[in-house]
């Protein structure tokens, strides 16, 4: 049993988290709602994409520059085989990462 190193990173996995719950998301908000800085979410967004588990898009709302998060089919298995992991992991103590169930 391994943990994905590329989604293990704590800042990676709140990434990775927050995008399989939404179709995309503004980087702004990204970087608020984990609570890091630009630099720390360029660098983590940059390995996440790299590993092939994000897609990055650029654009312009008026003429602000933007950059927008999607998780890829490829991130989206890797988060799902990385929850499923970490649950086998846990399981032991009787806890589950799922709010209520106890085993």
């Amino acid at each position: 049993m391994e943990l994905d190193p590329v989604i293990h990173a704590p800042a990676r996995l709140q990434i990775v988290a927050l995008l399989a719950a939404a179709e995309e998301a503004e980087f702004g908000f990204v970087r608020d709602t984990i609570g890091v800085s630009d630099s720390v979410l360029s660098k983590h967004g940059s390995a996440l994409e790299s590993a092939g588990y994000v897609t990055v898009r650029k654009g312009y709302i008026g003429k602000r520059p933007k950059t927008w998060f999607k998780l890829t089919d490829r991130g989206r298995a890797a988060f799902t085989a990385y929850v499923a992991t970490l649950q086998r992991i846990v399981a032991p103590s009787g806890l589950s990462l799922v709010p209520g169930e106890h085993r």
